[in-house]
């Protein structure tokens, strides 16, 4: 059992569904006020779960907050991102932020103009898994010696009529799994090796019945020729999480994020002066709970009370789109 997070903030959350209900698992219940959804069967089911009042005004709910939680499919998360804004509440919204670079830029350019001292962290969650925390602090410190490149792959294996839901529905998701997923490997290439600048992509439909894409193939390369090649799919039909980060002295291979993804752990493989057989050292990290939602928000508050920057901003969200828009773009 995760200890929940008390503190004196009050909040909101705009989105009742999944991750709302993964984000506020670790959150205290006497620090929930309420909820705000157009689906009132899972407002209902977020309230009773989390014993708060449900709003039908979105903006009554704001007014009495601290933190909003926004976790709305993704053609509304600029809107609500926006009117929280406006009234000065500092603010958690999933990734990908928007369904566009442009529309990012926009929330950028808005927010700069009410010169408020608000917070706007952006959820990509997978940079607070354990693995990825200590892959990062290794490569700090030279364990695998110089990057060289990075291979991903993450899929999943969708749900029966899955073509019907909202992320296979271009209007409200923007696109398919590299919007999805391809959106998380596309975050930790770039914590990891810097930003890219030559963008190669295949997105293909195979077999959803879809307009967008359910698998994306993407090279990503940087300025000093470091790449990432990566594969968002959701044909994978066995959950896969797998990063694997390639250093001149070794290699750092990241498996399962728990749950249904296996358990998680990381391996690295440290190569000898005389190559051959590396030497292996392993960790292992609890399958039973994922602990990243509620190292998020806790890093999240910390910025509020510590009035430091966040750890993930809108500027790295539109960082992100812009590889994704440009995979679009050259789609054919």
């Amino acid at each position: 059992m995760i200890n929940k997070i008390q503190t004196k903030f009050k909040f909101a959350f705009i989105g009742c569904g999944l991750i709302g209900t993964k984000r506020a698992k670790s959150i205290s219940n006497k620090s929930i006020i309420g909820c705000f959804d157009t689906n009132q069967v899972n407002a209902k089911i977020f309230s009773k779960r989390f014993n708060c009042k449900i709003y039908k005004n979105y903006k009554d709910l704001l007014k009495v907050s601290d933190i909003v939680f926004i976790c709305t499919p993704h053609k509304y998360l600029d809107k609500f991102t926006l009117s929280s804004a406006k009234l000065g509440k500092h603010i958690l919204v999933e990734k990908p932020a928007a369904i566009s670079s442009t529309k990012i830029k926009f929330l950028m350019n808005q927010v700069i103009k009410l010169k408020n001292d608000i917070k706007i962290h952006v959820g990509f969650n997978h940079r607070y898994h354990p693995s990825i925390i200590r892959a990062l602090k290794m490569c700090k410190q030279n364990s695998i010696g110089e990057l060289m490149y990075i291979r991903a792959r993450y899929g999943h294996g969708a749900r029966k009529n899955y073509q019907k839901e909202w992320r296979m529905n271009k209007t409200i998701s923007g696109g398919g799994e590299l919007i999805d997923q391809g959106s998380h490997i596309i975050d930790l290439s770039r914590i990891f090796l810097g930003e890219f600048t030559k963008i190669n992509s295949l997105l293909k439909t195979f077999f959803w019945k879809s307009n967008v894409e359910d698998n994306a193939f993407l090279t990503l390369r940087t300025k000093k020729n470091k790449i990432a090649f990566l594969h968002a799919s959701c044909t994978e039909w066995k959950n896969k999480f797998s990063f694997e980060i390639f250093g001149k002295k070794g290699k750092i291979e990241i498996n399962g994020l728990g749950g249904s993804y296996g358990q998680e752990k990381l391996y690295f493989y440290k190569m000898s002066k005389n190559f051959g057989k590396p030497k292996i050292k392993v960790w292992n990290y609890s399958s039973k709970s994922d602990s990243s939602w509620k190292h998020e928000i806790l890093d999240f508050i910390r910025s509020i009370n510590s009035n430091r920057n966040v750890s993930c901003g809108l500027n790295d969200a539109y960082e992100n789109m812009k590889i994704i828009d440009k995979c679009y773009k050259n789609r054919v």
